[in-house]
This record gives structure tokens, sequence and C-alpha cells, in this order.
């Protein structure tokens, strides 16, 4: 899709009307291939009533909007998630609504209006009305009238908590630095105790220190802009290290455990556009799998689908291109297979490993058998790096096998000595060197956890 034009006697653009297909019944079709591919939580953009393809201008928080399906199609969909194993979160746009919705044109209609209050009516600034960003198409709600956030959370048939029923495991909070830490926490302890388990987890482009404590978890933008910086050597190994360093202990690692770490989404150019270098997506990809948080794979990733920004990172999805003879799907389903296979990856502990130049820590559990040694060179040229490996219970003359090319490198107590070719991050596992027990049935890990 490509920006189009203003659409005569409305506030909106073509290119936000047009509906390129793609409803509820049909995405159940594709519970297999999700099933297939590892994922874990099917996140969907706004589905609720609103004018807009992007639904992010709900008219009713309560209603699905028809072209979607309806609320058995919703219920059927989280049903076949449920029996796979995976979950379903909906996008929640608390903020503001859609011009068209009832509570704003009936609050529009007069001063007297019960919903009068529920938006922030002020001749002085554009449109009469407060908008999100200043658009008249998204008039925001005032969260500091009790009627709002009861409406929307507290109330025991409230929009937050009534969804529940339906199937969903949890709320994207779209803008949720703007909702506030109070509502927040509102919303995320009304999810729970609708659904104990259900998961609530904001769009946070800042800092996510803070915002972490009122959510489950956050959307990291952050660590996605450092992953950037990162890749495009704008910052070193020992200063990504630093950053990240920072962010756990200012976050916590259980709330950046839940975090999803996203390189692109509907908002963002899409990642084959913003790195056309296959190299550079390889990197991405292999921290994002590594790192600690989950993460968030925009739909169209795996078949390479190319985008710039809004609307043309939200094009239809190019089923013929999602195969594994792709490079891309390839990569994409290798590195899901390896979180999936690895305990370390999806819930362990971050060891950082200090080095000269490039990036490295280890993923652990209480079981060394589990570890996993990731060691990144953003740079052009390889380097070599010596590293202490901050592990008790991997023992002297332990090989690191790493997990794609099956190339070895040997440990001399506790010490790794490696060459890191340039634009490549390394993930090596340990296999624990067995003695002699072949010979002698002796093994120096007989009494190692």
């Amino acid at each position: 899709p490509t920006a189009g034009e203003k659409v005569d006697g409305s506030i909106h653009w073509s290119h936000e009307l047009a509906f390129w297909g793609g409803d509820l019944a049909s995405l159940r079709t594709k519970v297999g291939y999700l099933n297939g591919l590892g994922v874990d939580v099917l996140y969907l953009n706004p589905i609720q009533l609103a004018d807009s393809n992007h639904k992010y201008d709900a008219i009713d928080y309560r209603e699905i909007s028809p072209e979607y399906g309806t609320k058995a199609d919703l219920r059927a969909l989280a049903e076949e998630l449920h029996a796979d194993g995976m979950h379903l979160v909906l996008d929640g746009v608390f903020n503001h609504m859609g011009e068209n919705s009832r509570w704003f044109l009936d609050a529009q209609s007069s001063p007297d209006s019960p919903y009068r209050d529920w938006f922030t009516f002020d001749p002085s600034v554009r449109n009469g009305y407060v908008g999100w960003w200043g658009i008249a198409a998204l008039p925001e709600l005032k969260w500091e009238n009790p009627e709002v956030r009861a409406e929307i959370v507290d109330k025991p048939d409230s929009v937050v908590r009534s969804w529940f029923g339906d199937g969903i495991d949890g709320w994207r909070l779209d803008v949720a630095t703007e909702l506030g830490l109070d509502n927040l926490a509102a919303i995320t302890r009304a999810s729970h105790e609708e659904k104990p388990g259900s998961l609530v987890i904001g769009e946070v482009w800042s800092y996510p220190s803070r915002w972490t404590a009122a959510m489950d978890a956050v959307m990291n933008f952050a660590l996605r802009q450092s992953l950037f910086a990162f890749v495009e050597g704008r910052v070193s190994g020992p200063q990504f290290a630093a950053d990240m360093d920072d962010m756990i202990a200012d976050c916590g690692l259980d709330p950046i455990l839940r975090s999803w770490i996203l390189l692109d989404n509907h908002d963002t150019p899409r990642l084959r556009t913003l790195y056309p270098d296959e190299r550079d997506r390889a990197f991405l990809q292999s921290l994002q799998f590594t790192l600690p948080g989950s993460p968030l794979v925009y739909y169209g990733v795996e078949a390479g689908m190319e985008g710039g920004e809004d609307p043309g990172s939200r094009g239809p999805m190019q089923w013929d291109d999602a195969t594994p003879d792709n490079p891309e799907f390839a990569r994409l389903a290798a590195l899901t297979a390896l979180r999936k296979a690895s305990p370390a990856l999806r819930i362990g502990d971050y060891v950082p490993l200090a080095t000269r130049s490039a990036f490295a820590f280890l993923r652990v559990t209480d079981k060394s058998e589990d570890t996993v040694l990731v060691v990144a060179n953003s740079g052009e040229a390889s380097v070599h790096e010596s590293l202490l490996i901050r592990d008790p219970f991997l023992m002297n003359g332990d090989t690191y096998r790493d997990v794609r090319t099956g190339a070895a490198y040997n440990s001399q107590s506790g010490v790794l000595e490696l060459d890191v070719p340039g634009k490549t991050v390394l993930i090596l596992k340990p296999e624990r060197w067995p003695g002699m027990k072949d010979r002698t049935g002796h093994t120096p890990y007989k009494r190692i956890p």
C-alpha cells in the first residue's frame, strides 16, 4: 500500500479505509502455520469496531468490526490457539477513541451530555477539543474522570475485564505512557483478577524503568534503538553491554524477560527495508532471540517483506514467500527452534562477560548443561577475544560448539580464546569434557549440578 488521498467529507485518507482482506475465521486456518513456526503468543492489532482499517480509532470498545467477524469467531480462534499451547493478546487503545464513537458524538452534541466530561473540550485548541497529537479523528479520553476509568477498567463488566470472557489472554496497551502509572497498574490488576497469568504489556518508546513496575512488561523500544546503534557501529560492544547491564539493574530481570524485543512493527519501516544487508538482519535477529526478553516478530518478516513508513509497512501478508526455502524463513525458524529448546534462552539469568571490543554474555540456569554463550562482533573486521567464562561448573578443557556451524572452541581454566568474524553473532553451547569416563568411569562432573 501507498499513501492515498484525502477522502471528501471525511477526515480520513483513502489508504486508511482500504481493506485488503483477512478476518478471524481465515486466521484460524493459519493456527497450524503459527504453531509450526514456534509461536507462543499471537498479538493482534485492534479488532474493535472502528472507521479505519488500522482500528486505532475505536467507535465501540465492546464490539468487533464486522469485516473481521464476530465474538464467536474470536472465541473459536482463542480455543484453537489454546489447544496448541498458544495465547492471544489484543491491542487495547484506551487513550483515545474515534471521532464517531457514540460517547464522543453525544459529548459533542451538547454541553449537558453525560459524556461531555469524558473528553476535553477547549475552544482555544485546534478542533475545539484535545485529540491525540492534535488529530481530529482521535479525541482523547479524560482518564481523570472516574466514570471513564470505571467504564474501561474498574466496573465488574468493564471493557478490560469483559474481553477475557471471549478467550483472550492479555492486553497490549497502545501509547501506554500516556495513560499514566496508576491507570496502567489498575488495568494490570483488573486483568490478573479476571484471568490469573494474563499478560499486560505496554507500548513504551522511552526508557522502560518505572513502566515495568506498573505492567507485566513493555515493548522494549529502547533496546531496539540500542541494538540498531550497535549493529551500525555507533556504539561499541562494551558500551552496549553497559547499556544492557543498566537496563536490567533499573528494571529487574523478570520484567525484562517478559518484555518484547522487537525490530519492526506497524509503526516503523520493515526490518528488510531498514537493513537491506542480510548480515545486519541476521546479526539483529540472533541477538533478538538470545538476549533476555521475548522476541516479537512482525508478520511477514519470515517472508522477507519490505515496506517503509506507514502505510508501506502494513501490506498484505505474502504467503507465497513464507516457505522453508526462503533464507529469511529458514533463519527465523532456526532461531525459534533454538530458543524453544533452550531453557537458558527463555528464562535464564543474564551474565555479562568482559571484552575488548565485542559484546559477550552467558544465559544460565541452575544446570550448567543449559548454559549458552553469545559473542557478537558488529564490526567488519574479525576480532580476537579472551573471555573469562563466569560459570564455576564448567570444567577445564570443556569444548564450546557453535550451534549453527558446528565449529569447536576449547577452554582452559575457564578462559576461552576465540576469533569472531565481522558482522557475526556466535551462539555457543559448552560440551562437558568427559574426562576418562569411557575408560575408567571417571568424570569431573559427577557431583556438578
